[in-house]
């Protein structure tokens, strides 16, 4: 069993009862911070305790299609769509008021999403504030917004053709809870940079770091009013308007590959443009040349924030001749994988978002069973925890071994601290294995070869991988999937054009004599 983090105290409950003093309970639509037009609110509980921290307003059908009309006025008729300074200078005042309450923003992190600390300083918060507004902001001044073809002779006369970028209109932004300062501010970048007004329904799980964003939009931006609209809500019949509603030009998702299907299908009607950064299974092949200690760091990674990560490399592809010895010693490890507590600096494994999640993954390990799956550590709830923590949705890190590519514990994603170890022959087995997912969101390879670990890399069919321990992550590189990990990219220069429309516009001009 995983060590336990924070025995003899839960300082997590007192970070929840600051976050919850501090904490934003209204909406931004169209300017304003308000609460619901019913008074409903919901509440917004600890995943660490169980608890519920506090509350925020409950977003109904008015105050939704309220939203997205004051998006839809604020494109088309204001100039935020056409001036660039004032775009520029509107990030720039939010990359610093959201600087200013950083302390703030941990906390709320680690008390609503239960991530653990040390994650914070990284893709959780620290990462995303100091690169997700700057690198779009810096493309509003270097981007190429028009280019000129100049060719083809019409009548004697000159064509001139005139590229331009414009933005796409209104976009409908749904974060999810695992990441979601990080999913939200890389969202909000380019979309507002490239000159979209945005609608934003942050997940119902983790809203409070959402309308701390729209107080500080309202506070200490020159953001006109509608042009971001923060918009929390339970109720699904409210968010599935933002891709039913024909004002709504683009749905940017990020969450589960079902949700994401259905939105497709819900915002066909209306042919509107979609980017959905969606589920995983990523395969971390490790060939036989690699020290199989090297292998237990990486391997340990897929627990980290009790694995809720799309991009986890929850599949373990390791050589057969090392096959026996990796497991011994990532299962050893898993073991001692310090669990608990969040706010702890020494945790690495915090609990999952909610207990139904919980009850998802344990269901998950137990159906491995019954398929003949062994199961060397873990695959239970973890309740050897302090008394404050007792209700908290904890899992203990669990390694899946005996089974093959084709059973459900190896294609699904569980989303939670399970890691199932796989064995291969060659690099080509290794390469089937690794493609043989209805996913392709990321992977890794790690090599005694530099060259063998990036021809490996080349041929799985994913659209992000790491080559013994390169990380691809960053506001300037695309992220997004093959197959059902999604349509499009978040980040990079392709993440930015997808929030634009192209129109080519053509004269004719009489050739100088």
């Amino acid at each position: 069993m995983a060590e336990v983090a924070g025995r003899e105290s839960a300082p997590s409950v007192a970070i929840g009862r600051r976050a919850a003093q501090r904490a934003e309970s209204r909406m931004l639509i169209d300017g304003e911070l308000v609460g619901a037009q019913s008074g409903d609110e919901f509440g917004n509980e600890s995943p660490s305790t169980g608890s519920v921290l506090g509350t925020v307003a409950a977003a109904g059908t008015p105050d939704m299609l309220r939203a997205v009309a004051a998006a839809r006025r604020a494109f088309d008729d204001t100039d935020w769509s056409t001036n660039r300074a004032l775009r520029k200078r509107c990030l720039t005042q939010l990359q610093e008021a959201l600087a200013s309450e950083r302390d703030q923003l941990r906390e709320e992190l680690i008390a609503e999403v239960g991530c653990p600390e040390m994650t914070v300083a990284t893709a959780q918060l620290d990462w995303p504030l100091a690169e997700a507004l700057r690198y779009p902001g810096g493309l509003i001044d270097d981007f190429e917004w028009q280019r000129v073809l100049d060719g083809g002779g019409l009548f004697g006369d000159r064509n001139v053709r005139t590229v331009v970028k414009e933005p796409v209109g209104v976009v409908a932004a749904i974060t999810p809870s695992n990441f979601p300062v990080e999913v939200i501010l890389n969202k909000l970048g380019p979309a507002l940079a490239a000159g979209n007004t945005v609608v934003l329904k942050p997940d119902p799980h983790t809203p409070w770091n959402a309308t701390r964003l729209g107080r500080l939009v309202a506070e200490r931006t020159d953001i006109p009013a509608g042009v971001l609209n923060v918009v929390p809500t339970p109720y699904n019949e409210v968010a599935e308007l933002l891709a039913t509603d024909p004002r709504v030009d683009m749905i940017s998702f990020t969450g589960s590959t079902a949700v994401g299907k259905l939105l497709t299908r819900l915002g066909a009607e209306t042919m509107k443009r979609t980017f959905l950064e969606l589920g995983g299974k990523s395969a971390l092949v490790v060939t036989e040349d690699v020290d199989p200690a090297r292998v237990i760091p990486a391997a340990a990674g897929v627990c980290v924030h009790a694995g809720q990560a799309c991009a986890s490399t929850t599949r373990l592809l390791v050589h057969r001749s090392r096959y026996d010895e990796v497991v011994a010693g990532v299962t050893a490890a898993f073991g001692m994988l310090p669990v608990g507590d969040p706010a702890l600096p020494q945790t690495l494994v915090g609990p999952l978002i909610s207990a139904r999640q919980k009850r998802r993954v344990l269901e998950a390990c137990e159906q491995a069973r019954r398929e003949g799956a062994e199961i060397t550590t873990g695959g239970t709830s973890f309740d050897d925890l302090p008394d404050e923590l007792r209700g908290g949705h904890f899992v203990a890190p669990t390694v899946v071994v005996g089974v093959d590519n084709s059973a459900a514990i190896a294609r699904d994603e569980i989303f939670g601290p399970v890691l199932v170890v796989l064995p291969f022959d060659d690099d080509d087995d290794a390469v089937r294995i690794a493609n043989d997912s209805p996913f392709g969101l990321a992977g890794a390879v790690m090599s005694g070869s530099t060259d063998r670990g990036l021809a490996i890399a080349r041929r799985i069919r994913s659209g992000a991988l790491g080559v013994n321990g390169g990380m691809y992550y960053g506001a300037d590189a695309p992220f997004g999937g093959y197959k059902n990990s999604g349509v499009g990219r978040q980040c990079g220069l392709e993440g930015f054009e997808q929030h634009l429309e192209t129109k080519t516009i053509a004269h004719r001009t009489p050739r100088r004599a």
